[in-house]
């Protein structure tokens, strides 16, 4: 992984950022990966794409425009990208129609499982807004 040291020293340890990128770099993604006939190098990859999206979500960001500036703008996306380009909003709409809408309810209860196991996040009380 190459990250700018700049961005690795301004980013605090305790920055739920760092969190999120370990626990996703941990993540089983195959089932993702699979949703790829070609993975370009220099793009971001399905890992760092979901990161963002993850991270967006975690922030109250929805619009892949507003990703995408955040991609450009802010330094916790581009330490999740390390060191890749902003994707575009059409590669970010397109990442979540056409990849993760394919695998998303298991890679979420991947998530909550792993989550319960480090003890962050509780299982036993289910809430689901109408």
């Amino acid at each position: 992984m190459f990250l700018p040291l700049n961005l690795e020293v301004k980013i605090s340890n305790n920055d739920p950022v760092r969190l999120l990128r370990h626990f996703i770099g941990g993540m089983d993604l195959s089932e993702l990966y699979r949703t790829y006939s070609r993975k370009e190098k220099k793009q971001a990859s399905p890992r760092q794409m979901l990161a963002i999206v993850v991270y967006a979500n975690m922030n109250g960001i929805f619009s892949s425009r507003k990703i995408e500036t955040a991609c450009k703008r802010d330094i916790n996306f581009m330490y999740l990208l390390e060191g890749k380009p902003a994707p575009d909003h059409a590669t970010i709409a397109r990442f979540r129609s056409r990849h993760l809408a394919t695998c998303i309810k298991s890679i979420f209860a991947k998530m909550d499982t792993q989550l319960e196991k480090m003890g962050v996040l509780s299982l036993r009380q289910l809430f689901i807004d109408p």
